[in-house]
């Protein structure tokens, strides 16, 4: 059929990736379902359109044992967005095997509705993780007790929005031989002690996947030189009319502060960040789909899995931590037939960033913006390639240091520290000199004052 065969799934699997029309595994598909198959828990590193979702949709349903009226397996994401991106990619599995019984529990619908729905148990259940903890240990409704897997999808997008104390409830409510899955595109620090209480021996795999943006996005860099990065900002922003441009900073924080600026000075801006409550985040989300903005301040993960149509610019108020996020927000714009823009704020500490993104094959042009216009500065390591040229002094010294009439190995590095030391001490001298002549002229100074009071 194709080369999934190799993993012996049932027949309606099968249906479902032809309807699909998949090819052949991803690499991460290739790497996770025969350790899902062997029950080993997981950590899986990989970005979004790597076919991450069926790596462990597949082998979960093909599991699924329908004739046990319980709920064998609990999928977690962040935000019901995410969420039903998951559940429709599972109902495709319910059309091929009608026994199949998947739930998707999200706030901002009808709890009661909800319980009620809980009277036969879902097999699968795929939800935010506040509902899922609400509908299982306080409404007592859904009984995640029997499930045997558990995948927490985008889990640093989960620590980011706060949801990981709801994850840790509702793992310490499951099975003590539970096979944990943890998805994500980076394990930050704060990750690191959950994964530690709840995953035995995990395997982990990392898909380095060598994303590139479209050749529709212009990259461009601004070396903020010590300026107010919101000063550049407002710069930019007065010489460029985008259809849609969001505004990319690295913290929570740094978006609330920036969008209460922007909005002080008369923009009208939308904010997605984690930091919004669930009710703010969906009419921001109404908002945006609706295009209400020009301008949308963001967080990497916040923006994450959600499509905005028509992002003409991007602006990185500073290169994010993860160059390969770099590559995600440059890629929502140029999308389709269309061109785009990515300005990037940095200064000397984000070179090393730079370099890696240029090799990954990402050609950037420097600028600098002077009266409303951006000019090109060429070369941006250019200073850096520049021969430096002797001094006066140092061409002096290195004619006293003579070359000897054999030289041994190691010859031009210690004639350079001679040259260099000669070069420090005449400095120094040089220095004592200027001090000697300064105390002898406020010495001067001192005595034709001294005269002058004496004559009056």
């Amino acid at each position: 059929m194709n080369n999934f065969t190799s993993f012996h799934f049932k027949e309606f699997c099968y249906q479902v990736i032809d309807e699909l029309g998949f090819n052949k595994p991803t690499p991460i598909q290739e790497k996770v379902i025969p350790l899902i198959n062997k029950k080993r828990d997981i950590i899986g590193i990989s970005q979004t359109g790597t076919g991450k979702t069926h790596a462990f949709l597949l082998p979960i349903m093909n599991n699924i044992n329908t004739a046990h009226d319980s709920v064998q397996a609990v999928i977690t994401a962040p935000t019901r967005e995410l969420a039903s991106q998951i559940y429709q990619n599972a109902k495709l599995f319910m059309k091929y095997n009608p026994q199949l019984r998947v739930s998707l529990i999200v706030g901002g619908s009808d709890r009661n509705k909800a319980v009620q729905k809980l009277t036969t148990q879902p097999h699968l259940v795929i939800g935010t993780p506040g509902r899922i903890k609400d509908l299982s240990l306080e409404a007592q409704a859904l009984k995640i007790t029997t499930a045997k897997i558990f995948v927490v999808d985008e889990a640093d997008m989960t620590l980011e929005f706060g949801y990981l104390e709801d994850i840790d409830a509702v793992a310490g409510k499951m099975a003590d031989d539970l096979q944990m899955m943890v998805f994500s595109a980076t394990i930050p620090q704060n990750l690191r002690p959950f994964l530690k209480k709840y995953m035995k021996n995990p395997e982990t795999v990392e898909i380095n996947s060598q994303l590139v943006t479209t050749a529709n996005v212009e990259h461009i860099l601004l070396a903020t030189k010590h300026q107010e990065r919101y000063r550049v900002l407002k710069d930019i922003m007065a010489t460029i009319d985008p259809y849609i441009c969001i505004i990319f900073a690295n913290r929570r924080s740094e978006v609330s502060t920036i969008t209460r600026r922007l909005r002080e000075d008369g923009y009208k801006v939308g904010e997605i960040h984690g930091d919004l409550e669930p009710r703010e985040r969906k009419q921001m989300m109404r908002r945006i789909q609706n295009m209400e903005y020009q301008y949308i301040v963001a967080t990497d993960i916040a923006a994450r899995g959600i499509d905005i149509d028509g992002v003409s610019h991007v602006i990185n108020m500073e290169l994010p931590m993860e160059p390969n996020f770099y590559i995600h927000r440059s890629g929502r714009c140029g999308r389709g037939s269309y061109t785009g823009v990515c300005y990037s704020m940095y200064d000397s500490n984000d070179e090393k960033n730079i370099a890696v993104l240029e090799r990954k094959g990402i050609e950037f042009k420097n600028v600098v913006l002077k009266k409303g216009q951006f000019v090109d500065l060429g070369e941006r390591e250019k200073r850096k390639k520049r021969i430096k040229q002797p001094t006066e002094l140092e061409k002096q010294v290195q004619m006293i240091v003579r070359k000897p009439k054999k030289v041994k190995p190691g010859y031009k590095k210690k004639r350079k520290r001679e040259v260099e030391q000669l070069v420090r001490k005449q400095k120094r001298a040089l220095i004592r000199e200027d001090i000697k002549r300064q105390k002898k002229e406020r010495a001067r100074q001192a005595q034709i004052a001294k005269r002058a009071m004496e004559e009056d």
